[in-house]
């Protein structure tokens, strides 16, 4: 597609597309056709990620059609060190950058390719990109990515803006919208709507991979809202309902009888609120058959405790006539009882490990550990909490978990909304959910030393294997 004085027609693309369908081996087949075939003295030429691990992406794929083709390998010349290529013959330089668009001022671009857009942190680098093109006769912009979450981004800027241009809306000659996704009101589970999406379904995304995967979104909320982003192109809400209550439920079981549990190895984790709120303490009792029992311990200040009772209908008096719950006396959190609770039940059990959010709980921690306990600092980040999160709910859906039917926890439950970044890292959220979800917080914090506690304990030849001298 050419204007009439011979220059390409478009000059910006969004290539809004599915995981799985080769968009960055298409994007580095594009970066080659403009380096080779353009013919722009001393172009430059970037692919940009949210960070360098990622802008290198299309850069290998540049470098393994370069290596294959003798008739690139002849011309160019690949820079593994700083992920370049250059083309001598008409001083024409590629390199892959990270989203840092302070250091990006004083670029000249022909060709910008902007990787994985929803990851981008705002729309900082691609101003500047786009605003470094204008010395160019017949500069490009190209924005490949997957569906961002529904929320105020440049991805969704430029795909609403996309949208329009392809609908007739806006009247831009200049602007190519490829957009795969199904329609709002498709069925996301038929899989005759899929190729909509998925251009390359049955080349590089296999039929069977996405059975396998919608099936598991069927069982798991979390995962029906990744697959209809990743896989469907539908954008969803980046806090998406946790655990399905009538499989959490079916892990209740017979009431817990805590003289069981004496003596029996377990871990915990300790989350505790502001001074005026919920605190929970949950244990992660592994049994051999492989079935977890939680056992978890409330606190909250009686006269709060009356006012939400009053205000949001919560039952807590109920819960704290019924022993679900201790309500402490006061409108603030006596951290005094709570820690002589814990340490009754670390004379019960045998608690190896509390996983605790040092950040608002230093006092406390430190006195338990004066005390003999063991406490291990768990952050509240993807980092720490998504394996964890992620063994809960399969947990769940296996019916591992054995939680007695406290309706405490059941209520956080149902409280519980998560977030996820772009690489697919969950977190239970405590801005997105519209109650209290300390209980469901501590049983991952719980999870999560136990999860250590196995990985430590796992002998080296068992991951390695034994190495042959």
């Amino acid at each position: 597609w050419k204007r009439a004085d011979g220059t390409r027609r478009y000059r910006e693309a969004l290539l809004y597309v599915p995981r799985k369908n080769g968009k960055t081996p298409l994007s580095a087949g594009i970066l080659l056709s403009v380096m080779l075939q353009d013919h722009e003295p001393g172009a430059q030429i970037y692919s940009a990620g949210a960070d360098q691990k990622q802008a290198k992406l299309i850069y290998k794929h540049v470098k393994g059609m370069v290596k294959a083709e003798p008739e690139f390998s002849a011309r160019l010349r690949c820079y593994p060190s700083n992920s370049s290529v250059v083309y001598d013959e008409e001083d024409t330089v590629y390199q892959a950058i990270s989203a840092d668009a302070h250091t990006k001022h004083g670029y000249s671009t022909h060709l910008g390719i902007v990787d994985e857009l929803h990851t981008q942190p705002n729309g900082d680098l691609v101003e500047v990109l786009e605003t470094s093109t204008g010395a160019r006769t017949q500069p490009l912009m190209v924005f490949i990515t997957t569906a961002d979450f529904d929320r105020e981004s440049v991805c969704n800027e430029r795909h609403d803006y996309a949208e329009k241009v392809r609908e007739g809306v806006i009247n831009d000659l200049s602007y190519l919208p490829a957009i795969y996704q199904i329609d709002r009101e498709d069925d996301w589970t038929d899989e005759r709507t899929w190729a909509k999406a998925n251009p390359n379904l049955g080349v590089s995304l296999e039929m069977e991979y996405l059975r396998k995967a919608c099936k598991k979104a069927q069982e798991i909320p979390r995962l029906e809202a990744a697959f209809r982003r990743l896989h469907l192109n539908q954008k969803t809400q980046s806090d998406v309902v946790w655990i399905n209550l009538t499989r959490w439920d079916a892990c209740a079981g017979d009431p817990i009888d805590e003289g069981d549990l004496k003596g029996m190895e377990c871990f915990a984790g300790l989350d505790l609120a502001n001074t005026m709120d919920i605190n929970a303490f949950l244990m992660v009792f592994p049994r051999e058959d492989g079935l977890v029992v939680f056992l978890p311990r409330f606190w909250i200040p009686e006269d709060r405790g009356r006012e939400r009772e009053k205000r949001d209908r919560v039952p807590y008096l109920q819960w704290a006539r019924e022993g679900w719950i201790n309500l402490t006396p006061g409108e603030t959190s006596d951290y005094d009882q709570i820690k002589a609770d814990i340490l009754e039940d670390y004379e019960r059990f045998n608690i190896r490990d509390i996983g605790v959010d040092r950040w608002n709980s230093l006092q406390i921690a430190n006195q338990l550990q004066g005390e003999g306990l063991t406490l291990t600092d768990f952050g509240q980040g993807y980092k720490s909490m998504n394996a964890p999160s992620k063994h809960l709910e399969v947990m769940v859906v296996s019916r591992k978990v054995w939680h007695g039917g406290n309706p405490v926890l059941r209520w956080m439950i149902s409280n519980a909304r998560i977030q996820s970044d772009p690489a697919g890292n969950i977190k239970p959220t405590k801005q997105k959910s519209t109650e209290k979800i300390d209980g469901v917080v501590a049983a991952v914090m719980g999870l999560g030393r136990w999860m250590a506690s196995e990985e430590e304990e796992r002998s080296v030849y068992e991951t390695r294997g034994v190495i042959e001298l």
